[in-house]
């Protein structure tokens, strides 16, 4: 067994998304040395891919320089590091270069934002062909900055990335990954996964596990539980373990869930929101579940409540509930949930690494997606209570 790997998603909460042109280096230093304090060992980050790759055969130097401070710091503070490329999606808004748009192809579920402006179109096809070679660029540059670096656990090609757009096919996807794994591998020999997301596994958005995640080291998930149609409430400690076993089923590979959590409610726990109150035992529930299940660690999302000036700019303007899925709130002060992960972490948890029977088969399940979920979670629980 090894022990279970316990971290923290990371944005500051004066500028979010805005980080890498803010970059408030005091507040920046301040909070790792307060995730640190907290015994939580990883954070996972995004390097905005409109401030890292300006031009599509141009990497920012000054981003880089920046890149450079913080994950000197990450390193200072005793934390490792899981980078996230491409980002690309995040918080219901794809953030791009306005050279990697596809003006023939509208903006639909997700509002595409370039340099803080609105566009109408989408991205071009992110798995292949121009912007591959952008993306293999890309992470040749950093990958070769930050060889062997001691603070970087591992590489992420991308956060939801579906979400920015569904490949052809899934050949696509698993070519695109192994491409950008094999650059990312020689460039910097470290590893490499990738950020898959609930939906990518409860619906068929053309994208295999088996073969998207054959050349990483581990396969990661993210998933919530008010997010997630087939929950049995806000509060359902079981959806985030079951969706990591799916993906470790259909991956083949052990299992970081790289994002959990839930917003946080003013009062008591609603539909889509969980109380400060009911906040600690879901994430205990949670945690626990995933040590004994077999995932290497989990990542809460997020760090911190984001600043109430923040709620007239994307992606706040429509979506107010992403400023409140903190550990600490927006003022600093800490909520009841950072004493419970702090708790956890003290607890040196070991993960139980030994194999699982997978609970479904790839093929199949995906075959009779999505109306096959459900039954399977009920079996799932059912086995599991």
């Amino acid at each position: 067994m090894a022990e279970f790997l316990l971290g923290v998603n990371y944005w500051p909460r004066a500028s979010a998304m805005a980080m890498w042109r803010r970059f408030d280096r005091g507040e920046i230093d301040e909070d790792l040395a307060r995730i640190a304090g907290l015994g939580l060992r990883v954070i996972r980050f995004f390097l905005i891919w409109e401030c890292f790759q300006p031009r599509a055969d141009t990497m920012d130097r000054a981003m880089l320089e920046r890149l450079d401070w913080f994950l000197e710091r990450v390193g200072a503070h005793g934390l490792r590091a899981m980078p996230t490329f491409f980002t690309g999606h995040m918080s219901g808004v794809n953030w791009l270069p306005e050279w990697t748009l596809d003006h023939t192809m509208p903006a639909e579920r997700f509002r595409t934002i370039c340099a803080g402006c609105e566009y109408p179109y989408g991205i071009g096809d992110f798995y292949t062909g121009a912007l591959l070679e952008a993306q293999r660029l890309h992470v040749r540059a950093v990958g070769r900055r930050f060889h062997r670096h001691p603070a970087i656990l591992a590489w992420d090609l991308g956060n939801e990335f579906t979400n920015l757009r569904e490949p052809r096919e899934p050949q696509d996807a698993a070519a695109w990954s192994a491409t950008l794994t094999e650059e990312l591998r020689e460039a910097s020999d470290l590893e490499v996964t990738g950020g898959t997301h609930g939906e990518d596994i409860t619906r068929d958005r053309r994208v295999r596990l088996s073969s998207l995640c054959a050349p990483w080291a581990y396969a990661t998930m993210h998933g919530y539980s008010v997010y997630s149609d087939f929950a049995r409430g806000p509060t359902d400690i079981e959806v985030v373990p079951f969706l990591a076993e799916v993906t470790r089923s259909c991956a083949g590979k052990l299992v970081l869930f790289s994002e959990f959590g839930n917003p946080t409610c003013s009062s008591k726990a609603g539909v889509g929101c969980l109380s400060e109150e009911d906040m600690p035992s879901y994430a205990r529930g949670v945690l626990e579940r995933l040590t004994a299940r077999g995932a290497v660690g989990a990542f809460w999302w997020c760090w911190a409540d984001y600043a109430k000036e923040l709620v007239s700019v994307p992606p706040f303007d429509l979506a107010p509930h992403e400023l409140t899925f903190g550990i600490v709130r927006n003022d600093g002060t800490e909520k009841p949930v950072a004493a419970e992960l702090a708790r956890f972490a003290s607890e040196h948890h070991r993960a139980v690494l030994s194999p699982r029977a997978p609970i479904v088969d790839e093929e199949a399940y995906f075959a009779a997606l999505p109306g096959v979920v459900a039954p399977t979670y009920a079996e799932y629980v059912r086995r599991c209570s």
